[in-house]
């Protein structure tokens, strides 16, 4: 890739970010850009990443890409700060929950090119999933360049921005759901006799293996589910447990709440 990418503000997820496009080797660390507000942070990510680093967000929103990486409660600031440093051929990318593609528009000017992107925490693993909303001023060639960002660290999904909350629900939030499964299941090996430490990842395992059987086969979960269950066998014996004590409805509630709270914060 040719164009320069600028993040502005390197948590976590910025970290996963550059993490999967320098090993991906879809762009030059030198053509990276990265400030944030302590000298510590940027030593850090120099060191390990091999990017440009600044204290100045200025000069990160010349890049080519802006991703903007900081918490929603400082895009106003942001936005004031280098609004005047923003070219007119420039793609402004969204990660922060409860701010649209509306929103940075009115602050930067109709004119403005703009993403929403939702990646979750997975991508920290290259494992992700990101959701993209394109401005409709976007270009496909331009499109492509992006999903390809995005590619590099996590499965991508084009969906429209007011589906946004919805994926929050689905995928942006349910790792923490999986996390609470799996040290449940830990309990429960814990309970049969194994050692923590040994059931915490064979559980793991087991939940990336079938996650995998679903992406890898296409074949719809609830016959994979079906292929497990043997005629009075053990494991339609806790499926059934599972329906008794609400567990499908207490994930597609979580979701929902999950969902209502995330349109909340985009009012």
């Amino acid at each position: 890739m040719d164009k320069t990418i600028g993040f502005i503000g390197c948590g976590n997820m910025a970290k996963a970010m550059l993490n999967g496009l320098i090993e991906s080797k879809l762009i030059s660390p030198q053509k990276i850009i990265v400030s944030a507000k302590t000298k510590e942070t940027l030593e850090e990510v120099k060191k390990n990443y091999k990017v440009n680093v600044t204290l100045d967000n200025k000069k990160v929103a010349r890049a080519d890409y802006l991703i903007l990486a900081v918490k929603p409660h400082m895009y106003d600031l942001i936005l004031r700060e280098i609004k005047e440093e923003i070219s007119q051929e420039c793609i402004v990318i969204i990660i922060a929950a409860g701010i649209s593609i509306g929103y940075i528009k009115e602050h930067l000017g109709n004119a403005a090119l703009v993403v929403k992107a939702m990646p979750n925490t997975p991508a920290m693993v290259r494992e992700g999933v990101t959701a993209l909303s394109f401005d409709e001023k976007i270009d496909e060639k331009t499109k492509v360049e992006i999903i390809s960002i995005f590619n590099s660290f996590s499965r991508t999904e084009i969906l429209e921005e007011e589906l946004m909350d919805g994926f929050t629900a689905l995928c942006g939030s349910s790792p923490a759901y999986v996390y609470m499964m799996i040290e449940a299941m830990g309990d429960g090996g814990v309970l049969q006799g194994i050692p923590r430490k040994q059931a915490y990842r064979m559980a793991a395992q087991a939940v990336l293996g079938a996650a995998k059987m679903v992406l890898d086969t296409d074949i719809h979960p609830g016959e994979l589910k079906d292929n497990v269950c043997s005629p009075k066998g053990t494991t339609i014996e806790a499926v059934a447990k599972l329906e008794e004590l609400g567990f499908r409805r207490s994930i597609i509630e979580a979701m929902r709440i999950c969902g209502e709270k995330s349109k909340e914060m985009n009012k």
